[in-house]
Formats: structure tokens, C-alpha cells, sequence
């Protein structure tokens, strides 16, 4: 056992001091940093952005009930009357215009609105316009028709609409949106983790085996002890660097908090984020990382050169993507019988059964047998990639066919 911690701390501070993973790690917290700021940052770049609009009025009466409309839906666009599209493409060209409105009449004696610019990308401006004209449009309606503002209101009002689950535990509409986006979010931690240090193991495997250390290493460790301490040694490393990843989230999104309060912040559901979840969130995240991790550990050690390691873990990258796109899936419809289904699939399971316990109420015993069925799949998996392993280790030359695990087993069974 003490063998097996030797390589554990070795593996660990050997991927600690590399320049990828120091470099890495700056990147993100300076990226998650940014994040935590990006309130405040789309605060001042927005707080004094003005939007004038031109209008061409040909209909001479709707330009006044428009800018007061307008004003009402957005006060951050300011209309200017001008006198024909010439002028108002030369105050484009100038910048002093973002684009102008022509107003006129069609066949119907209906307003019609149309709106040019130089770029149309920034449909919020268009929205906002289209909003203020159809509620002019509903004046004049009303006008025509002789309707007071309180019948006008009546007729505008849409028709009361609410949803309500009869499941005791449901979770509101509100909470969903905000579950939505949380799940979305530990979602690709949980996809980022897997993938990313699953396929560091096979090329730390490989590498050992290109340099001849495997052969030291073999002659004084057992290869399934070696084998589980490298797994447990990057994951001890990945743990770290998440860590590092949220205290540095926490530190900058604590001065933060009233800022954004009722924002993107709590879109997201940070602010009413539950201990539950998280705690699936790490449970899940682990074991999908043993499982893949156990995967790349003993198809890793089928290869001698780097260069093959990702040919040959191809396979588990495309179940982590496949499990990963079945769930953006399921983000819209956790409550699908297929998604139900795959949830107790193992390979998919780190990701489609943490979608379902943080999107709806799922019975304690749906979850008790997918987390049943996953560490038993890891143990047996360990076992068999244990042999795997103890061949593979041996086998030198090219390697890049899967036939070769056949021939890893018989090396292990001779050994």
C-alpha cells in the first residue's frame, strides 16, 4: 500500500509542476474571474450607449405617438424626424444616425413600418421598434373603432395562464428555468473533467512506456497498483484545480452578489442553487471520472507512442460526447421515457442521471440503483482493465488495433 501512495503523490506533483497545467490553470481562473465580473462589465459599457433612430414619417401623424411609445419600451433609443432617405444615409455614413424608420400607410390603410440600417444583427433595436408601431397601430385601431384605453387594455391583456404540477415535489416553472441553467453549467464541468483527465492518464501511460520508466516502475510495483494510483493521483489533481477554479469564483462573485441578485446570476439559479445538487453534482462527476478514467488507463497502456493515445481512446471520448449531447437533449425534456431509460445506462449515466435529479423529482430508489449499477460497472471494469493493464504495459511496438487486448489478457495470464 505504501507502493501504491508513492505513485499516487508522484503522478500528483509531477502533473502539479508542469508548465501545461500551471499555465492552464491561470488561464481559467483569470477566465472564471471575468465571468464573475461580466455584470458589471456589460453595466459600464451599456450604461451611456444612446441608439438614434432617423424617422421618415410619410403618413404625418404617428412620428409624436411613436417617440412616446418608444420612450415607454426602451430609453436608450432616441428617435430624430429627418426629411428624406438621403439625408438620413449621410448621417449613417457620419455615425450620427444607427439607422431610420420609414412610416407609411399599405394597400390596407394599415401603418407599415421599414427599417434600414447598415447592419441588421442587432435585432433588439427592430424588436423594439416593431413593439412601439404596433402599439400606435392598436391606438389608432382603437380610435377608429371608438374604444376607451381601459377597453383597448382589455382587449390587449392575454388570457390568464397558469401551469400546475400535481406531483407533491414538482418544481415551479420558474425553478425550472433556473434548474435549466444551473444543470446546463455542472453539465460541462462534469463533460470538461472526464474528458480532459481521463485522456491526460493514457498520455501519462504512454509516456512512461516511450521513455522505459514502465519498466522500472513494473519491477517494483505491482501494474494494478500502478494503474489505480495514476487514476487517483490525476483525480486528486483535478480536484485541485476545481477547487482553485471556485475559490477563485467565490472570491470574486461574493463582492458581486447585489449586483446580481435578479440578474444572469440568478437566470443561471446560483441563488437558489440546493445542497442536494451539488452534492450529486460531485458524486456524479467522480464516478463518471473513475469510469472513463479506467477506460483510458487500460487502452493507454496498449499503446508505446503518444501519438497513438488518442486514436485509441477515441471510443471513450465519443461516449462522454454522445452522453454529453443526449443531455443538452434532455435539458428540454428531462421527463422523456428514452431519457428515463439511459439514465440507468452506466456509460451515460454520470451525466443523464444528474440531469434528471436537478431538472425533476426523482425517486430515491431511480437514483440508489443508477449510482448502484455505475460503481459496479467501475469495480468490474477495474478488474478486467487491471489485466489489461498488466499486459499492456509489456507490449512494445506499434499498437493502434483493439485486437491487441486479446493479446494483453494472454501476456497477464502467462505473467
Amino acid at each position: 500500500m505504501n507502493k501504491f501512495f508513492i505513485v499516487l503523490f508522484h503522478t500528483y506533483l509531477s502533473k502539479l509542476k508542469t508548465k501545461s497545467f500551471i499555465v492552464s490553470t491561470i488561464i481559467m481562473v483569470l477566465l472564471v474571474i471575468g465571468l464573475a465580473s461580466l455584470p458589471k462589465v456589460i453595466d459600464y459599457f451599456d450604461k451611456d450607449e444612446k441608439v438614434t433612430i432617423g424617422v421618415l414619417d410619410k403618413t404625418g401623424s404617428t412620428y409624436e405617438t411613436l417617440n412616446g411609445r418608444i420612450n415607454t419600451i426602451n430609453r436608450n433609443v432616441k428617435l430624430k424626424t429627418i426629411e428624406n432617405e438621403a439625408a438620413a444615409k449621410k448621417l449613417i455614413n457620419s455615425e450620427k444616425l444607427t439607422g431610420y424608420l420609414i412610416i407609411e400607410k399599405d394597400s390596407g390603410k394599415s401603418l407599415k413600418g421599414t427599417y434600414k440600417a447598415k447592419i441588421i444583427s442587432d435585432s433588439s433595436i427592430s424588436d423594439d421598434l416593431l413593439l412601439a408601431l404596433t402599439q400606435v397601430k392598436s391606438s389608432l385601431a382603437a380610435g377608429e373603432l371608438k374604444l376607451s384605453p381601459e377597453q383597448l387594455a382589455q382587449l390587449s391583456t392575454p388570457a390568464a395562464f397558469e401551469k400546475v404540477a400535481l406531483e407533491k415535489n414538482a418544481k415551479t416553472e420558474d425553478e425550472l428555468n433556473q434548474a435549466r441553467g444551473l444543470v446546463y453549467i455542472l453539465l460541462f464541468v462534469i463533460y470538461l473533467n472526464v474528458i480532459m483527465y481521463a485522456s491526460m492518464i493514457a498520455m501519462e501511460i504512454a509516456t512512461e512506456k516511450t521513455s522505459r520508466v514502465m519498466e522500472i516502475l513494473v519491477s517494483s510495483v505491482s501494474p494494478v497498483q500502478q494503474m489505480f494510483a495514476k487514476i487517483c493521483g490525476i483525480a486528486l489533481l483535478s480536484i485541485t484545480q476545481i477547487l482553485l477554479f471556485l475559490s477563485a469564483g467565490y472570491v470574486s462573485i461574493k463582492p458581486n452578489l447585489d449586483e446580481m441578485n435578479g440578474g444572469i446570476f440568478s437566470f443561471l439559479g446560483f441563488d437558489g442553487i440546493s445542497i442536494s445538487t451539488i452534492i450529486y453534482a460531485i458524486i456524479f462527476c467522480l464516478l463518471g471520472y473513475f469510469l472513463y478514467a479506467t477506460l483510458a488507463a487500460f487502452l493507454g497502456s496498449l499503446v508505446s507512442r503518444v501519438e497513438d493515445v488518442q486514436q485509441m481512446i477515441l471510443p471513450v471520448t465519443m461516449l462522454i460526447m454522445i452522453a454529453f449531447f443526449i443531455a443538452m437533449y434532455g435539458l428540454t425534456n428531462p421527463t422523456a421515457g428514452f431519457i428515463t431509460g439511459i439514465s440507468f445506462i452506466p456509460f451515460f449515466s454520470p451525466m443523464i442521471m444528474f440531469l434528471r435529479v436537478g431538472m425533476i423529482s426523482v425517486p430515491f430508489w431511480e437514483v440508489a440503483l443508477s449510482i448502484g449499477l455505475l460503481v459496479v460497472t467501475i469495480v468490474l471494469l477495474g478488474i478486467f482493465g487491471g489485466k489489461v493493464y498488466r499486459g499492456g504495459v509489456l507490449m512494445y511496438g506499434s499498437s493502434k488495433s483493439y485486437k491487441d487486448i486479446k493479446k494483453a489478457l494472454q501476456i497477464s495470464k502467462n505473467g
